[in-house]
């Protein structure tokens, strides 16, 4: 089944700045796959009009069958609980626990508390942070703030999941961790979408990868192609 279908997409901005120009490409259920490029090869505006933070000039972004371009006021916020997003700076609530930041998804959703409160222990110990529930962000390492951040994205269980450069700020070691991390949410039903510019690290991973040129999809490289 395809989650994610981009057909002959465009976006100009004002000015006439071409961010994206006649993108097609389709993201199947379960699958993890990169997006790369340059800086302005279009790859945050990509992640914008999947997010419905943009909306294109031209073309269909389909989610799960349905079009985006139809999806209007209070429906845009149901979208986005289908979407969880990852980003470099983490972006959590510094004055909150990792708990409370973990559990905000959730409580936009309306969820009971008691189901709330074993969703995010089930989830932060799955990430191996279930003895810092207590904690607050800045208490955290770099790694352990990225992984509540990353919590916070899953514990609602989304249909795609986007990263936008998660790894950007971290030492090798903790970008293959969390790396790792992706790789395994696919089994659970949830498709990946990580924007990247490490591409020895897109090259260990062995996954399908969109490449990006001045708003141009200029490659869809499978698996089998990136083998030694």
């Amino acid at each position: 089944m395809t989650v994610l279908r981009f057909e002959s997409v465009s976006k100009r901005y004002s000015g006439g700045h071409d961010a994206l120009i006649d993108i097609s490409f389709e993201v199947g259920e379960g699958e993890m796959l990169f997006v790369t490029g340059h800086s302005g090869a279009g790859k945050s505006t990509l992640l914008k009009l999947i997010h419905l933070s943009e909306r294109p000039s031209q073309g269909t972004v389909m989610f799960a069958g349905r079009n985006l371009l139809k999806v209007r006021g209070g429906q845009v916020s149901l979208h986005r609980r289908q979407v969880g997003a990852v980003y470099q700076d983490h972006r959590l609530l510094t004055d909150r626990s990792v708990a409370e930041n973990v559990s905000l998804p959730l409580i936009l959703r309306g969820e009971r508390r008691d189901h709330i409160g074993k969703r995010v222990r089930e989830v932060l110990t799955r990430l191996g942070l279930g003895h810092r529930e207590r904690a607050l962000p800045g208490e955290l390492s770099a790694g352990e703030q990225q992984r509540v951040g990353i919590a916070r994205a899953i514990v609602s269980e989304p249909r795609l999941l986007v990263a936008d450069e998660p790894t950007g700020n971290l030492d090798p070691a903790l970008a293959a961790e969390i790396m790792s991390l992706f790789a395994s949410m696919p089994e659970r039903g949830t498709s990946v979408l990580v924007v990247s510019h490490d591409l020895p690290l897109i090259r260990r991973m062995r996954k399908r990868v969109l490449i990006l040129d001045h708003g141009k999809l200029m490659d869809d490289i499978s698996p089998e192609d990136l083998a030694d």
